[in-house]
């Protein structure tokens, strides 16, 4: 018989183990190259298996490779779709030049090799020889990675310093580039680009000549001139939004315009040319502290403004802030205005602004107006006890979930006890800590679910709440009927283009105030 011919036993037959091979680098620095160091990873890792052949080695066509991300965490999309693989059944080792490149985390690593494990795959490094299927392997991945973990931290320190250093003596470390400048040769130091520079000069000119953002925003976007535009080092196009009030505040504030480096509350010199006059810096600067207010929440609302934090803008669905201005010294206008038009301008949004004594007195009505009307204090009692019966559904099935994943935890905690090692020790631990933050979010479930179980209302209690509500609001401080609308209402919506007023109460709230109101 012919050797060609010759059946080879099935009990001797090697069994096809599937490589699949990771490659990481950490930054994107040469990756445009030819032949870069990930093609040279992956050149190591197939030599390898290829000495392994007879033994069924084989290397899988798919390309796990994760340029441009850092081992620290695994938030890398290479990684990702690899371990899915190997969950999937479609990979039987795993195959890196180093075990850094995988991961530079022992808390990582351990969920990586629990994932290879849990489905029978393998792992090999092919500059450091080791079996992860016992102890030993484990132990010298354990010493190896704690190593590379110490090596990343020491990176990542000599960096923070280098970077502080280089701060402090007026360089250019990167960051965003920003309009005006530039970046020179490899990325490092500013250089001025003439035309961005002049319009910088415009912007400042202009906030001198307006005094206030929003109109200085509108006059940038009439004449569409838009923040830095810049091209990445992938080749794709980043930047170039609108200006809305905090970016253009953020630029008139950068001290980089006038040639110097703020650091940790620190002002140095630049390197870099400045390209604004440092007197019109400082005086838009003055212009700008002048027309800020405090940062003092309880200043910020020192008017009594009883909507604050909960009206919403029903043209563009985004909060309303309030605001005043102030035209003679004992006349204050107070209002709110829509963020949209507050960020971009009026145009932006229908509803625009509203004012404050108007929608608050109209809110007020509302209420008042409610213990007038037996069928809508009825449809109001109807909706309270629906919300409070959703409340209740919502809560039963965040206990259900819960208790299921304790339930899990604890079974995957039965199993470890009988394991040893530090990968065990570390995966007990976090389930330790899971399983305790999971008991009390438990514990504070139950004891919502306790309350609303027994939070029904009745019409007579809202009536008779609501019938003394003028005695009440009388009696308030501006503070107290602030208190005291948020006590009552969840959120109003204004609708600036059908001029119509909104209001969701709170089903605690109105059964607190019954509460209250019996027991005065």
């Amino acid at each position: 018989m012919a050797a060609a011919d010759i059946e080879i036993p099935t009990g001797l037959r090697r069994k096809t183990l599937r490589c699949a091979i990771y490659t990481r680098k950490s930054t994107e620095e040469g990756l445009e190259q030819t032949f870069n160091t990930l093609d040279a990873q992956r050149d190591a890792a197939e030599a390898f298996i290829r000495s392994q052949r007879q033994e069924g080695w084989v290397v899988l066509p798919d390309m796990y490779d994760d340029g441009g991300f850092t081992g620290a965490n695994m938030d890398r999309p290479a990684l990702q779709k690899l371990l899915q693989d190997v969950r999937d059944g479609f990979v039987d080792c795993v195959m890196v030049y180093k075990v850094d490149r995988l991961t530079r985390s022992l808390l990582d690593f351990s969920r990586i090799i629990e994932v290879l494990d849990k489905h029978g795959v393998t792992f090999v490094s092919v500059t450091q020889q080791f079996n992860t299927t016992n102890s030993l392997g484990r132990l010298t991945l354990n010493i190896l990675l704690s190593f590379a973990q110490f090596e990343r931290e020491m990176i990542s320190e000599r960096t923070r310093d280098k970077m502080s250093a280089a701060r402090r003596k007026g360089r250019w470390v990167g960051g965003i580039p920003m309009l005006g400048y530039d970046l020179g040769d490899k990325g490092t130091g500013l250089v001025v680009n003439g035309g961005e520079a002049d319009r910088v000069r415009a912007i400042f000119d202009l906030y001198l000549e307006y005094g206030s953002l929003i109109p200085v925003v509108q006059e940038l976007n009439r004449r569409d001139w838009r923040m830095k535009a810049w091209t990445t080092r992938m080749g794709t196009s980043a930047g170039g939004h609108e200006f809305t009030k905090n970016r253009l505040y953020s630029l008139l504030t950068n001290m980089v315009y006038v040639g110097k480096v703020d650091f940790g509350g620190q002002v140095y010199q630049g390197e870099h040319e400045g390209i604004v006059e440092p007197g019109i810096w400082q005086s838009v600067h003055d212009r700008l502290r002048f027309n800020s207010k405090t940062g003092g929440r309880q200043i910020r609302n020192k008017y009594g403004a009883v909507l604050k934090g909960i009206l919403r803008c029903g043209s563009c669905d985004v909060g309303m802030v309030h605001t005043y201005t102030q035209r003679a010294p004992n006349k204050l206008y107070r209002y709110y205005v829509c963020v949209n038009a507050h960020q971009k301008g009026y145009n932006q949004c229908q509803t625009r602004s509203v004012s404050a004594p108007v929608i608050e007195q109209a809110v007020v009505e509302q209420i008042r107006r409610i213990s007038a009307n037996p069928d809508v204090v009825g449809d109001v009692v109807r909706q309270l006890d629906e919300q409070r019966a959703a409340g209740v559904d919502g809560l039963e099935r965040e206990k259900r979930i819960i208790e299921k994943e304790l339930q899990r935890l604890g079974e995957e905690t039965a199993g470890l006890v009988i394991a040893t090692g530090k990968l065990a020790t570390d995966r007990m631990a976090e389930l330790q800590d899971r399983v305790a933050a999971l008991e009390r979010q438990l514990r504070d479930v139950r004891d919502q679910l306790a309350e609303s179980v027994g939070q029904t209302v009745d019409a007579a209690s809202v009536r008779k709440t609501l019938r003394e509500f003028d005695g009440i609001w009388a009696e308030m401080t501006p503070r107290e009927q602030e208190k005291f609308v948020k006590t009552l209402v969840e959120r109003v919506t204004y609708d600036g283009a059908t001029c119509t007023v909104t209001v969701g109460f709170r089903t605690a709230g109105i059964r607190q105030l019954c509460l209250e109101v019996e027991n005065r």
